[in-house]
């Protein structure tokens, strides 16, 4: 019986069929460096813009909640409490038109008493500086001297700033918002003028609007999947501030901070032990520093409760954010003036 015919290994092709073989593997080898080396700006629409946003106003009035629902994602912390936000925070918000990064910024206060409110409008007015367009939230039911002196910022420099007045929701007397707007018309000449709601996401998709006619034309800045350029660590402090000053109220003002001593990935795998299977885990130490003695046992609360309910809040939040579980401890010190202390600032990041 004869044998079955058999395929030939690729060697012994014949030369013509291997050139074509080659040709063919090539081939198909560029297609997948194309895809995965393609440049995504390719598929971008011609008039697809990208540029820098700073949001500026005086304190408490709603600049890190308009970031955070612009962005559908918290990033930037809030309460209700004036002066939240101490540093300049970048979100990212990309769409199939434009890239908006959004600098939120400390309030603009006039009132410097430490060291560390200095720092805060330094860092405020410094956002100011190579961005593309501002915009200047106010609170839609009262100007006050901190709004005039954010504006006295502003006009000193030549970009075109878009007035937001944010809480328009609850002006009660809708005819009374005309007057305000007046009055602001009357110090400066904005680009455009947009009542916002940002803690009900209303007319935000306007803003947005509004933002991307005033950027560049020009190719994402970041990575279209990114939504922050903060490190983790840094976002990890952030929320556990915010959940101090949520959880202590009045009781401990500004006097607090935090420092991540470690922040440390372990990644799944098995326990050599048990043959069990482990999800990843990031391992965070934190250290919150307080000014005086009496701080720290409310920041503790009584038995440990307080410390106890910031630590099970803002693992919540963590485990949300990153994606994966948390193993948080938290500590407790005191370090005298860190607030008034170049030195202390700096080596907390301010």
């Amino acid at each position: 019986m004869a044998n079955a015919p058999q395929d030939k290994h690729p060697q012994d092709k014949h030369p013509l069929e291997q050139t074509e073989l080659a040709q063919d593997m090539n081939t198909a080898e560029n297609d997948l460096l194309d895809d995965f080396f393609s440049d995504d700006a390719l598929n971008l629409p011609e008039d697809y813009r990208s540029g820098y946003v700073a949001i500026v106003g005086r304190p408490n009035v709603g600049k890190s909640t308009l970031m955070n629902h612009m962005l559908g994602q918290k990033l930037s912390i809030t309460s209700r409490k004036p002066q939240t936000t101490r540093h300049r925070i970048h979100g990212i918000l990309s769409s199939n038109d434009m890239q908006a990064v959004f600098v939120d910024t400390p309030g603009i206060h006039s009132n410097e008493v430490r060291l560390i409110n200095e720092r805060m409008n330094k860092a405020a007015l410094s956002a100011l500086v190579d961005v593309d367009l501002v915009l200047f939230v106010v609170d839609g039911e009262q100007w006050r001297d901190d709004d005039l002196l954010t504006l006295q910022k502003i006009s000193q420099t030549d970009t075109p700033v878009v007035l937001v007045i944010n809480k328009a929701d609850t002006i009660k007397d809708k005819d009374s918002i005309l007057p305000l707007i007046e009055t602001y018309h009357e110090n400066f000449e904005f680009a455009d003028i947009v009542p916002v709601s940002a803690l009900k996401n209303k007319n935000l998709d306007r803003l947005q609007h509004v933002i991307r006619s005033h950027l560049p034309q020009g190719t994402p800045i970041y990575d279209t999947e990114q939504i922050t350029d903060r490190s983790e660590r840094f976002l990890a402090s952030e929320i556990i501030r915010e959940k101090l000053m949520r959880q202590a109220g009045d009781e401990v003002p500004y006097d607090l901070t935090v420092q991540i001593d470690e922040f440390k990935d372990e990644p799944a795998h098995i326990d050599p032990k048990t043959g069990r299977k482990r999800r990843a885990v990031t391992f965070i130490d934190a250290t919150i520093f307080v000014e005086r003695n009496g701080q720290k046992a409310i920041v503790i609360g009584d038995k440990g409760s307080r410390i106890k309910q910031v630590g099970i809040a803002a693992r919540e939040d963590m485990e949300a954010l990153f994606g994966r579980k948390i193993m948080l401890n938290l500590w407790v010190k005191v370090k005298q003036g860190w607030s008034d202390d170049a030195r202390a600032l700096s080596s907390l990041g301010y």
